[in-house]
């Protein structure tokens, strides 16, 4: 099985995600391209779904068989549903109606959205999977258009594995594209008129790859390289599955992941699978051996669940709305290699409290020798590694010292990299770790129109009073600079947008 890993990740070889799977059209450099020109990306006259590289250099060239498809299913941009044919080893590609009706923005607050990944994980396959679910391909080709990449095409198609019908999603490079390090590309999602939660989390997800890449190669995180094509298939990936997930609003719980095992060739030697970036990504994940010689998670796929899902499990208790299948590239001998995202109702239907139990980790610290600079930094630090809030307290210590407790909330997976950013970045030499479950509003977010422009607003519902409604502080901001008016005048305008619509009953 020959998956071709060209991990042109991280800066030797990144591996592995490439998950040749199965499309292949694969192109000379051995990496999948990610072309995505996104600004234009609908430039693309056909699907070729090259199996890109996804950002993992890999040059692995030796057959895994993964069937992931990984094949990115990046809807970028051209929404064309290409289904034409290429069948790249998977299977015929046959013409299918897109699914209808696409979901709304924010149609999954309140809800789960569960990552049933039975044949692992890769980014195409999750913007694929989310694109099959109903999240609009619009949504990918807005956030990908917003970066300055050059020569990205993105391109959806469909294919049947074991009778069923899945998105494959691919993203194709054209031209020579720059090496880039972790600095340069977290400054690049940083300034992208990105929506701003979807910059965030894209900036959350691409740290967590860089850091693990950053350990395995034992150097400073700015300085970890991602390879040419490779970065772009991860940044497109990132950025794509970052902008789906904030588009639906749910919580994200995942299955346990299966582990293949086997040999990559890379550009600097030859790698042990699982990928050495992914185990480090998968740090407080649930994983399972399997017997098969394929690359099942890529490190961007480790990265993207490690980052969002708040708990692992084989099956949550919830009662399923909607499914989306995403491909990967490869057959695989004895699974289809598909995703699954399935959305549900919390607590299948019977309750709206979260499952009962830890779901969360309050992770705290009492320090007397840090400046107030050095206290905002640890706490930019805390939310860059998962943490969901964090913050700084004044408190008295013993013989009178003042002092600042630093503390910090979590989802459970992601305790230990919260907890590892504290101790590193205070001057304490130890913390506590509360385990916590947590009550939430069920939330939505609308966009209302006012004399000022477009405003997005969030509402917060449930059994619990009248709904909170709260203007995106960003949004106003700039509406009132853009009209030389005051910040209130726009956050009066969108309340009353919201108001005159109704929509905080609705």
């Amino acid at each position: 099985m020959s998956n071709k890993h060209d991990h042109r990740h991280g800066h030797t070889h990144s591996h592995g995600h490439s998950h040749d799977h199965g499309h292949h059209h694969e192109h000379p450099h051995g990496h999948h391209h990610l072309d995505h020109d996104h600004a234009h990306a609908h430039a693309h006259p056909h699907p070729h779904a090259h199996a890109h590289d996804h950002s993992h250099e890999h040059d692995h060239s030796h057959e895994h068989d993964h069937d992931h498809d990984h094949g990115h299913d990046h809807g970028h941009g051209h929404g064309h549903d290409h289904g034409h044919g290429h069948d790249h080893g998977h299977g015929p590609v046959h013409e299918h109606p897109v699914r209808l009706p696409l979901l709304e923005q924010g149609a999954g607050l309140g809800k789960v959205l569960f990552f049933d990944a039975f044949s692992g994980v890769a980014g195409d396959m999750t913007i694929a999977a989310l694109v099959d679910l109903g999240v609009p391909l619009l949504v990918i080709e807005h956030a990908v258009s917003a970066l300055p990449l050059e020569g990205v095409f993105l391109e959806r198609s469909h294919v049947h594995r074991s009778g069923i019908v899945a998105t494959a999603f691919d993203v194709h490079v054209e031209g020579r594209q720059p090496e880039r390090t972790y600095a340069s590309i977290d400054a690049m999602l940083a300034e992208a008129p990105l929506e701003p939660d979807v910059a965030a989390l894209a900036r959350r997800i691409f740290r967590k790859l860089a850091e693990a890449e950053s350990a395995v190669h034992r150097m400073p995180l700015e300085e970890v390289h991602f390879h040419e094509v490779g970065a772009v298939d991860a940044i497109v990936d990132i950025v794509g599955a970052a902008a789906a997930l904030v588009y639906l609003g749910s919580d994200v719980s995942g299955s346990p992941l299966p582990m293949g095992r086997g040999f990559v060739k890379a550009r600097h030697g030859i790698l042990p699978l699982p990928p050495p970036a992914a185990v480090e990504c998968l740090r407080g994940v649930p994983t399972y051996g399997v017997d098969l010689d394929a690359e099942l998670v890529t490190p961007t796929g480790a990265a993207i669940v490690a980052t969002v899902a708040t708990r692992f499990e084989r099956w949550p208790t919830f009662a399923p709305e909607r499914v989306g299948w995403g491909a990967g590239k490869r057959e695989l001998p004895d699974r289809p290699n598909l995703l699954r995202v399935v959305l549900g109702a919390r607590g299948g239907g019977v309750s709206e409290e979260p499952t009962i139990g830890a779901s969360h980790v309050m992770l705290e610290a009492n320090v007397d020798d840090m400046t107030g600079e050095m206290a905002a930094h640890a706490i930019e630090a805390l939310f860059a590694a998962g943490a969901l809030d964090a913050w700084a307290a004044p408190i008295t210590m013993k013989k009178g010292r003042p002092a600042l407790t630093i503390a910090a909330l979590a989802p459970a997976p992601q305790a230990d990299a919260v907890g590892a950013a504290l101790l590193r970045e205070t001057t304490s030499i130890g913390l506590r770790k509360i385990p916590v479950s947590r009550t939430e509003r069920p939330r939505r977010s609308v966009v209302v129109e006012t004399a000022y422009g477009r405003v997005r607003v969030k509402i917060s519902e449930g059994p619990f009073g009248p709904p909170q409604v709260k203007p995106e502080f960003d949004d106003c901001v700039a509406a009132a600079r853009a009209h030389g008016v005051s910040l209130r005048e726009v956050i009066a305008a969108a309340l009353a947008a919201v108001e005159s619509s109704g929509k905080p009953g609705t």
